[in-house]
C-alpha cells in the first residue's frame, strides 16, 4: 500500500464510521443508545484508565466525554450532504512538525477537503498534537488555551485529533495529552483496549518521521506461495531498555536467540546516556546486534516479533507488514490499528508479554 493511502486510510476510517452511523441513524432511529453501546455493563469506566498513578499534572477526562459514542457526541446534521473536512488555517506563531505537515498535506489534497467551514462534517486542527511528550522538541506548549480559541471548537464536537505519542518519562501515561479533547474523535497510536471509546475513537499505526508522504517502497510480498522458503522462522532486531517501562520483555529476548532459525538481537546504544546506564550484557549484545542487517532480517523471516516499546505501539508493526513478515505481537492490551475494518486475527499472531519464554512453543 502506498504511503499516501496509509495516511488517507486514517481519514477514510473516520468517514467509514460516520457513514455507517448515518445509515443506522436514519434507518433505525428507534434503536436505543444502550443497545449499541459496545462496552459491557460491568465495566467500571473510572477504573480502566491506564497510566501513571500520579495524575496531578494531567487534565481530567469528564465522565460524559469518556463515554462518547457517535450517537451522543457527534452532530450528524453537519454531514447530511457531502462528506467534507475542514482544516483550520495555519497558525503563524507555530510551525508543525514535518510529520504533521505531511498528514495535513495528504488531507488537503484529498477529495474530501473543503476550505469552507460551513460545509464541513469533520474539523482537523492546525495545531500539532502528534507528540505530547513534554521532553520532545515537537511538544506544543499551552495547547489547551490555543484550542479553546479555535472558532469552531465547540468542545471538540465533530473534530478529529491525531496523536502518536502521549505521556513522558517515566510512566508514559496513555492519557497524558496535557489538554482536554472534549468530545473530539481521537485517532491515536498505542491506544489500549481499555481506553479506546469503541465505535468512536480510532487506533492508528505508529509511523516514523521518515515515513514518506507519497509513494515509498512497495511491499516485498509478490506471491502467496506456501510454504514460505525463508532463512529464519522468527526474528527481532531493535533497541532494548535497560530499565523502565517496556524493559522487561526486551531485556529477556536473548534467551530465545539460537543463531539458527530464531534471531533475537538487541542494542543498548540509544539515548544520550546509554553508557552510564548499560548493564553487563550490553557489550555482548551490541556485537551480536551488528552482525545482522535489519531489512534483510525482516525480509528473510517468516515471523517477526513485535514487542511493545515504551508505549504499546511500535514502528516495527508497519515495517514487518511491508516486508511480508507475519507480526508476532507482544503488547498486552493494545487496540490494533483500524480494527473496525480489518480482521487482524487472520494476519497476526498474539503472544503474551508475561509468557515470553513460551513464544517459541506457539504452533506457527
Amino acid at each position: 500500500m502506498q504511503a499516501k493511502k496509509r495516511y488517507l486510510l486514517v481519514f477514510v476510517s473516520c468517514a467509514f464510521l460516520a457513514y455507517c452511523y448515518f445509515g443506522g441513524y436514519r434507518l433505525k432511529s428507534e434503536i436505543s443508545v444502550t443497545e449499541i453501546n459496545f462496552l459491557p455493563d460491568f465495566v467500571d469506566l473510572k477504573a480502566i484508565r491506564t497510566g501513571s498513578a500520579i495524575r496531578h499534572k494531567e487534565r481530567p477526562i469528564s465522565e460524559s466525554t469518556n463515554e462518547c459514542r457517535m450517537e451522543t457526541c457527534f452532530d450528524f446534521s453537519r454531514c447530511h450532504k457531502d462528506f467534507r473536512v475542514y482544516i483550520y488555517p495555519p497558525d503563524d506563531s507555530l510551525v508543525p512538525s514535518h510529520s504533521y505537515q505531511k498528514l495535513l498535506s495528504v488531507l488537503e489534497e484529498s477529495r474530501y477537503y473543503t476550505n469552507d467551514p460551513t460545509k464541513a462534517c469533520l474539523f482537523v486542527l492546525n495545531l500539532d498534537t502528534l507528540d505530547r511528550d513534554r521532553l520532545s522538541n515537537d511538544y506544543v506548549r499551552n495547547l489547551q488555551i490555543r484550542i479553546q480559541r479555535l472558532p469552531y471548537w465547540n468542545n471538540g464536537q465533530n473534530h478529529v485529533i491525531f496523536n502518536l505519542y502521549s505521556g513522558t518519562w517515566p510512566a508514559y501515561a496513555e492519557n497524558g495529552l496535557d489538554f482536554d479533547t472534549g468530545t473530539a474523535i481521537l485517532a491515536k497510536a498505542s491506544v489500549s483496549i481499555n481506553s479506546i471509546r469503541s465505535g468512536f475513537d480510532i487506533s492508528i499505526p505508529l509511523f516514523h518521521k521518515k515515513h514518506p508522504e507519497k509513494g515509498g517502497e512497495p511491499g516485498f510480498v509478490i506471491s502467496n506461495n506456501f510454504p514460505l522458503n525463508k532463512s529464519y522462522l522468527l526474528a527481532f532486531k531493535g533497541k532494548r531498555y535497560v530499565h523502565g517501562i517496556g524493559s522487561e520483555t526486551r531485556n529477556a529476548l536473548f534467551h530465545l536467540h539460537n543463531e539458527r532459525d530464531i534471531v533475537m538481537v538487541t542494542t543498548c546504544r540509544h539515548g544520550k546516556s546509554w553508557k552510564d546506564m548499560k548493564d553487563e550484557r550490553c557489550d555482548e549484545d551490541n556485537k551480536e546486534y551488528d552482525r545482522y542487517d535489519y531489512e534483510v532480517l525482516l525480509q528473510n523471516s517468516t515471523f517477526c516479533l513485535v514487542p511493545r516499546g515504551r508505549r504499546l505501539g511500535s514502528y516495527r508493526f508497519l515495517e514487518a507488514l511491508q516486508a511480508g513478515c507475519i507480526p508476532v505481537l507482544l503488547s498486552n492490551g493494545w487496540a490494533l490499528p483500524f480494527a473496525q475494518v480489518i480482521d487482524w486475527s487472520k494476519a497476526v499472531v498474539w503472544a503474551d508479554e508475561r509468557l515470553l519464554l513460551q513464544v517459541t512453543a506457539i504452533h506457527f
